[in-house]
């Protein structure tokens, strides 16, 4: 059995399946144990509803006397998906040691739903792991809350670092999709040296460095941002967007896929659906992907870090020659400077790996997970 803990906008249901989900968004209502009867955090009151405990946690900003301190929940929307041993929350256990947390990191368009079903499995697996998900800026939930500019794969990045340590976390994994991929390896570049503790970066079909003309796959997704920019705010259904996509080039596949980024109006006598994403944020973030060139963290490890390339056979991203040889020569430098660099190739799978060849991409992060 593992828990899912997700703090989420509204009160927190408890599933009394594999997994309980937490997730952060406001208004801040979380779910605690039946045995806790009445308690008092920061000033707020809890008591006992049924078979759960429904609590409105104060703002932090005002539980610390005059110094302000963001929540968590208004650094980016996020999800912790717990295994079964991991018993800990960040509010609850601020003297208790974390249990080894892995962060995973979707793509540009997508949202943390696209980990979803991923990292329940590697929780049920690894028990003693908790897997936090995120809303990268601009995408999904986390779109709703207002950030400064540049919107960049640098500040993107930043967001994430704030927000592990806004919830006292040092993560053991990162693993990044994609656009993700490249935010991954700049919270390594990033971060303070020398790190905690070591850690494993995971690339996922996306190279460190500059994107060249032609290598962003039959799908481009600037193309797919710029078309999506002449769609109407609001739509009346998931086909109607997926039809037009499909009618002006893209595959069905992707279509499909950036229609999960539309969420009920909720108006009656309106358009049924709206984006969630911000786009033009988006595209800005894009941008930055394609200029951002992050091969010097590659050839210079810092030591106690081991970044790890996946390459998916099928990919539609191109890998140039002259990247893959950059990559195996790393390899060999990282070996003797104490860090590591290593390739893979994940087979049958195109570049939406998670959703491809799932239990190929489970076998091959497995390592990372093991012996804790």
């Amino acid at each position: 059995m593992a828990k899912v803990s997700s703090f989420s906008g509204a009160a927190l249901m408890e599933k009394p399946l594999q997994f309980q989900t937490l997730s952060w968004l406001p208004p801040r209502m979380m779910k605690l144990s039946r045995k806790l009867k009445q308690v008092d955090l920061h000033g707020s009151r809890r008591e006992i509803s049924g078979s759960c405990i429904r609590m409105a946690v104060v703002d932090e900003r005002f539980a610390r006397g005059s110094v302000l301190v963001k929540p968590p929940s208004e650094i980016l929307a996020f999800e912790l998906v717990q295994g079964k041993d991991a018993t800990w929350s960040y509010i609850m256990d601020k003297s208790a040691p974390e249990p080894p947390t892995a962060v995973l990191l979707h793509g540009i368009l997508g949202s943390r739903k696209n980990w979803g079903t991923f990292a329940r499995r590697l929780a049920q697996e690894f028990p003693k792991w908790q897997f936090l998900l995120v809303d990268l800026r601009c995408h999904g939930e986390s779109a709703a809350i207002k950030k400064s500019g540049p919107n960049t794969v640098a500040s993107a990045a930043l967001d994430v670092l704030k927000l592990v340590g806004r919830l006292r976390l040092t993560p053991r994994v990162l693993v990044g999709h994609s656009f993700g991929g490249k935010v991954a390896l700049s919270m390594v570049e990033q971060a303070a040296k020398p790190l905690a503790r070591p850690v494993r970066v995971w690339s996922l079909d996306a190279t460190p460095g500059k994107v060249r003309a032609g290598a962003d796959g039959d799908d481009h997704p600037a193309e797919l941002i710029s078309f999506l920019s002449t769609l109407p705010n609001e739509v009346s259904s998931k086909r109607e967007v997926v039809d037009a996509l499909v009618q002006e080039g893209f595959s069905k596949d992707v279509a499909q896929w950036v229609a999960t980024n539309l969420k009920p109006t909720g108006v009656p006598g309106s358009p049924s659906f709206s984006w969630m994403f911000d786009l033009q944020g988006i595209s800005e973030m894009y941008q930055s992907y394609e200029e951002t060139n992050l091969w010097e963290i590659v050839e210079d490890v810092p030591r106690g870090v081991h970044i790890n390339f996946l390459k998916a056979e099928r990919s539609l991203h191109r890998w140039a020659l002259e990247d893959l040889q950059r990559i195996h020569t790393a390899e060999e430098q990282a070996v003797e400077e104490g860090g590591g660099v290593e390739m893979h190739v994940l087979e049958d799978a195109g570049h939406w790996v998670q959703a491809d060849n799932p239990d190929g991409l489970f076998k091959i992060l497995s390592f990372s997970f093991q012996g804790v």
